[in-house]
């Protein structure tokens, strides 16, 4: 890959953390760590496919300079996102008297981040966290902006708190090694970016979509690069999703609220990104119908999803009614009433409150056609 380098200043009050992009990066991890931390020990968090991949690499990069390390492996898969499995990792936390000064590194896709950051966030009261994400999703999204959380049988993410990385470091030679579906799923979040506030880098998803579905190196660096400026300028502006006037930071949550509810339908075999894509079509069917949206728009929109081989319509069936049942119980829900973030143009969004579930059912039936 490129020897191209890309650092990304997240300043939020209080605490400042940089996201490093480059090829390679998991061997400098130590040496970048080493000049923020004065501990002796850190915990690496990762899962059952990504660990014997690239935890050795890490390990060596660790040993390099100076840290002890241990590491901590889960089974791969959303399931892992549990309070059974957060459960286990404090045992041996506890096992191994992890310090409030020592920092848990998450190594994997957005699971792992998620639960080692949870964890992190909440062993003895918070602890030094760092980021090294692996696949696409994590690399453009969920590596930034402190969120971490844990399923429910009731929901996705429904149980979490915040608690901001004090350093993401993101290997994209790492994406070389995830399989076609895995790395296509991932592009849905970069999408969802360029359709909620940049229609330039949406522009340039359609002029560069032939060189992304090639994995080409210094597209795939720019992309990156560019989904991080756009998560960490969302995220400075409202860290907790408590902004007052418009959408906030509640806008990453495009597509989302129909994509967790079809992600839970179908007990997380699903792709997260091939879910929230879906759910991307069903918000947009409700932005044309209520928000003003272009149908010239959505077809842009659902043209692209195409083109990066994402769907627009769920190979499987869905039961409409399990899926409204779980709107009801979203995050985003207020006074037992669902809201959607939707697109009024490309780069632009919006609320829509309250739409008759008619309507809401209707949206989940473009994406079963």
């Amino acid at each position: 890959m490129s020897d191209a380098t890309a650092t990304i200043t997240v300043g939020l009050p209080g605490r400042v953390y940089s996201i490093r992009v480059e090829a390679g990066l998991l061997s400098r991890v130590g040496e970048l760590m080493r000049r923020q931390f004065d501990a002796r020990r850190v915990t690496v968090v990762t899962d059952s496919n990504v660990g014997p991949l690239h935890a050795a690499r890490l390990g060596e990069s660790l040993k390099g300079a100076g840290f002890e390390a241990v590491v901590l492996t889960v089974p791969a898969g959303d399931a892992s996102k549990s309070l059974r499995q957060a459960e286990a990792l404090y045992a041996r936390l506890a096992e191994r008297g992890h310090e409030r000064a020592e920092p848990i590194i998450a190594l994997g896709g957005g699971m792992v981040g998620d639960l080692a950051g949870f964890v992190a966030a909440t062993w003895l009261r918070g602890v030094p966290f760092v980021q090294c994400p692996t696949t696409v999703e994590a690399d453009v999204d969920a590596s930034v902006g402190g969120k971490t959380a844990l399923n429910h049988p009731a929901g996705k993410n429904l149980i979490g708190c915040f608690h901001q990385p004090s350093l993401v470091c993101i290997d994209t030679d790492c994406l070389g090694t995830l399989r076609k579906r895995d790395f296509t799923a991932g592009l849905a979040e970069s999408v969802k970016h360029a359709v909620i506030r940049d229609q330039a880098f949406f522009e340039w998803h359609e002029a560069n979509v032939g060189a992304i579905v090639a994995q080409e190196p210094r597209t795939l660096l720019e992309l990156v690069e560019r989904n991080c400026r756009n998560k960490a300028e969302v995220v400075v502006a409202d860290e907790r999703e408590t902004a007052e006037e418009g959408v906030g930071r509640a806008a990453l949550n495009f597509g989302h609220t129909v994509g967790h509810a079809i992600e839970a339908q179908f007990n997380y075999e699903l792709r997260h990104g091939e879910a929230v894509a879906l759910g991307m079509v069903a918000a947009m069917d409700l932005a044309v119908r209520f928000a003003g949206f272009a149908e010239a728009e959505r077809e842009r929109v659902e043209a692209m999803l195409r083109a990066l081989g994402l769907p627009v319509v769920c190979a499987a069936p869905l039961d409409v009614d399990e899926i409204l049942r779980r709107l009801a119980a979203d995050k985003k829900a207020r006074g037992r009433t669902v809201r959607f973030v939707v697109p009024t143009v490309i780069g632009r969004v919006r609320w829509l409150e309250a739409p008759a579930v008619a309507e809401v059912e209707r949206a989940i039936s473009r994406v079963l056609r």
